[in-house]
């Protein structure tokens, strides 16, 4: 029997966050159906159909089970890994397969007319920081002053004209191995000397006035809630980026600002994202910077150490019957 009205959860195999949800909504009795789209073709089946205005219907099915394509409440979206296609394919006809299965295996679930936390495609739009950064300067937010290039000139002069020191930050997560070691690239204070590293010439870098901060606040909203924490540092590598010392770090719930708050809420209306992990810089007079969000940032965390519901609050979105 093909599960119906349940909520589709697409994530990899190891991701603590979707977990959560899918706890709550197993307790909750509501219908779950997990699955990754590194699964197709190998252990993944799709089969459907469109007649006419009755919409797409059919099954995604696995060994052991079917959901119902017509009937899928809402799609969590979390951090699913691409198809996986085998080993004995060439190079070029596994180009093809992806290409195919991403337009219409991918397609074919982004025209189910349900929710979906977060929409993928304005999920993939809002990644783009210089994107976010000029929305959240749009709808009323403090943002540093901001230079991104790939001449080291143009930085130096950059930093002599704010007069404060400068931040390096990737576009992206950056994490992998280095020497059998894991490794992971953080934001990072930079020196007069560093500006003339001839590396900067190789691709585009974003640097940030350096904000002075009293403690960092995630703020993470769902569906028009704001769920805010306080983030203090106790470590040297924490001030600077806190993901870099998780051990150093204490947390307390926090309200932000009325002000911020509208702000925050406007942009997720512009950005078209029902979730966001915000993240903010508090400086010691009480001005809260805007630094990025993430449409599909991790919460656990916060929860964990704070005992705000943000889970409860994502499985109400998710359970809603009406259409997004």
């Amino acid at each position: 029997m093909p599960t119906v009205d349940a909520v589709l959860v697409l994530t990899g195999a190891f991701d603590p966050t979707a977990d959560l949800v899918i706890e709550e909504l197993n307790r909750r009795g509501t219908p779950v159906f997990r699955a990754d789209t590194a699964w197709f073709p190998s252990r993944l089946a799709l089969t459907a159909s469109l007649d006419g205005a009755a919409g797409w219907g059919g099954t995604l099915a696995t060994e052991r089970r079917t959901l119902d394509l017509s009937a899928v409440r809402s799609v969590y979206y979390r951090r699913p890994t691409a198809p996986e296609f085998p080993e004995t394919m060439s190079a070029e006809a596994r180009s093809v397969a992806s290409a195919e299965a991403r337009r219409g295996f991918g397609g074919l679930l982004s025209a189910l007319p349900c929710r979906w936390l977060p929409p993928p495609g304005s999920a993939a739009d809002a990644e783009y920081k210089p994107f976010q950064l000029r929305v959240a300067a749009e709808s009323g937010l403090r943002v540093p002053r901001t230079l991104i290039t790939n001449d080291s000139d143009s930085a130096r002069e950059f930093a002599a004209a704010i007069g404060t020191p400068l931040v390096y930050k990737p576009f992206t997560p950056i994490r992998g191995t280095l020497d059998g070691r894991s490794v992971a690239v953080y934001a990072s204070v930079l020196t007069a000397d560093d500006l003339g590293d001839p590396s900067i010439s190789t691709t585009a870098h974003l640097f940030q006035e350096w904000v002075p901060k009293a403690y960092e606040v995630r703020l993470t909203a769902v569906d028009g809630q704001l769920f805010a924490a306080e983030i203090h540092a106790n470590s040297a590598e924490a001030t600077v980026d806190w993901r870099s010392d998780y051990d150093s770090l204490t947390y307390r719930v926090c309200e932000p600002p009325a002000a911020v708050a509208t702000a925050i809420r406007r942009m997720l209306d512009r950005l078209a994202l029902p979730y966001g992990a915000f993240d903010f810089v508090v400086s010691p007079s009480g001005d809260w910077t805007f630094l990025e969000v993430n449409p599909n940032g991790q919460y656990g965390f916060i929860e964990q150490a704070t005992g705000l519901p943000i889970t409860a609050a994502i499985c109400d979105y998710l359970e809603r019957t009406d259409r997004a």
